[in-house]
């Protein structure tokens, strides 16, 4: 798959156009501790849309400049890969931090985009405190491995890690993969998020996918974002964190279903 040198980073990318020409374009944007592989269940969605995929700077195969970083910066990072593929206009999909890199998109690039899917997201931190401490505790015990176990009971349910181990470990071996300076410079940038004051100004139409068992973003803060937006509705999937793994076939056809 490609790199890109953009914004200081070598942003790692697939570009499926394989639907046609004529289709519209579909960004996918990764969680916290991802990469672009947790978008593999989502291949039946490249048959109607061109599928634009990327690893968020410091994930994955993209490089990671010294942070902290910020959600402007990961939205300009979209930006800027769009302009070097000539894309002028795309729908957005994103997912935890992924929907957070939506939010800014909506409100400060909104003329880039159509439709926008936020899922398993917030718009704001409730406890900066947590994020300064997860950072913390990254750098002086033990790094990414420390925590890695606590994330995978988060991002799925008891009941899928039982039945789909083999899923869960493939989640665990890329967030170990994952660049320590790369990861703890994201979670500065959720740490720092505030998007509620922009959120009513946000006119495109904007759905909002949660999980009834997601401890990280609760039902009730997806719920909040539909609120605030000028054009928004909720879909409630029977999932955790990584709703688009958990209940794939149910997040891929809402996905297509509002995109149309």
């Amino acid at each position: 798959m490609p790199t890109v040198h953009l914004n200081q980073n070598h942003i790692h990318y697939a570009f499926d156009e394989t639907a046609g020409a004529d289709k519209p374009v579909l960004v996918l944007s990764n969680s916290l501790g991802t990469s672009m592989s947790m978008w593999e269940p989502q291949r039946p969605l490249f048959a109607h849309y061109r599928v634009l995929r990327y690893d968020t700077r410091g994930h994955g195969g993209s490089s990671s400049d010294p942070g902290p970083y910020t959600m402007a910066q990961l939205g300009q990072d979209v930006i800027a890969l769009m302009d070097h593929l000539g894309i002028a206009k795309a729908h957005f999909c994103g997912l935890s931090m992924g929907g957070m890199v939506g939010i800014h998109l909506a409100i400060h690039a909104a003329d880039r985009f159509d439709k926008l899917v936020l899922a398993n997201t917030n718009a704001h931190t409730a406890s900066p405190q947590f994020w300064q401490a997860r950072i913390t505790t990254l750098r002086s015990e033990g790094g990414i491995a420390n925590i890695a176990d606590g994330v995978m009971a988060r991002f799925f349910s008891p009941e899928f890690t039982l039945l789909h181990s083999d899923t869960v470990a493939r989640f665990k071996a890329d967030m170990l993969a994952t660049s320590l300076a790369g990861y703890t410079a994201c979670c500065a940038a959720i740490r720092d998020m505030d998007f509620r004051a922009g959120l009513p100004n946000i006119a495109n139409p904007v759905l909002v996918i949660v999980g009834n068992k997601d401890q990280a973003a609760p039902p009730e803060h997806g719920q909040f974002i539909a609120n605030q937006v000028q054009s928004g509705a909720v879909l409630a999937l029977d999932a955790a964190h990584i709703s688009n793994v958990e209940a794939a076939d149910a997040f891929s056809q809402a996905v297509q279903r509002f995109l149309g």
